[in-house]
């Protein structure tokens, strides 16, 4: 965050409600850390202050080292000369690479959610396409829309070490902000490919929804390079 802003604010007294949960503090801090990274209250670039979380969480400056560490050692923050602990900022190359590592784990979760996932969680990523169809035209929406279908077909796969896999890279791509269906023309394409997907898995076509997958990322590291292009 910029230096004279205020650490998570919004978020004060948050300390009892993390010791209640009777877990070490440093998780309870990275956890709070985390949360502010991924709902967008803690931006790329953002200073963190260990002594402004501290205060704002109820802890000593320990845990917070700690938590700091740990969200370091997931690249999420780093050091900046002169600065201290900053959120990380992405530049072309990281979210190329991170959109390429994407493609890949995706294709597969989709791979395996068709061998798979059960009915029910067939007639919910169907739910989702419908919300998605309604949803043209509110981007955040969208985006949350988007997140809960490919939630969906993470746990339908079956594979916890790949659904550990993907949220990191979730974590990571948090980094990056601003939706790509803040791109008008992203809709109707995500909106199809989101249909080949779902109906590949509900055909129990292995290879279909890998491949529909991909292509899905794939279009989607496109309009994240227009939006990094045109910034």
């Amino acid at each position: 965050m910029s230096d004279d802003r205020e650490f998570m604010s919004g978020n004060q007294g948050t300390g009892s409600a993390l010791s209640s949960r009777g877990g070490p503090r440093g998780e309870f801090v990275y956890k709070a850390l985390l949360d502010g990274i991924r709902a967008g209250r803690i931006l790329p670039g953002d200073r963190i202050r260990e002594e402004d979380v501290a205060q704002s969480l109820g802890v000593s400056r320990t845990p917070v080292r700690e938590a700091l560490q740990h969200l370091q050692a997931r690249r999420l923050v780093e050091m900046a000369p002169g600065r201290g602990i900053v959120v990380v900022e992405l530049n072309t190359q990281q979210v190329m690479e991170l959109y390429a590592m994407r493609e890949v784990l995706e294709g597969a979760a989709a791979r395996f959610a068709a061998q798979h996932a059960l009915p029910a969680e067939i007639s919910m990523m169907r739910e989702f396409l419908d919300e998605f169809e309604k949803a043209e035209g509110d981007p955040p929406r969208l985006a949350r829309i988007n997140n809960s279908l490919h939630r969906t077909i993470y746990e339908a796969a079956r594979n916890r070490y790949m659904h550990e896999a993907l949220n990191n890279l979730e974590d990571a791509l948090s980094l990056l902000q601003n939706t790509t269906f803040s791109l008008p023309e992203r809709y109707g394409s995500a909106s199809r490919e989101h249909q080949a997907i779902v109906s590949a898995i509900e055909n129990r076509d292995s290879e279909g929804a890998e491949a529909a997958s991909r292509l899905h990322i794939r279009e989607s590291q496109r309009a994240r390079l227009r939006m990094l292009m045109n910034r």
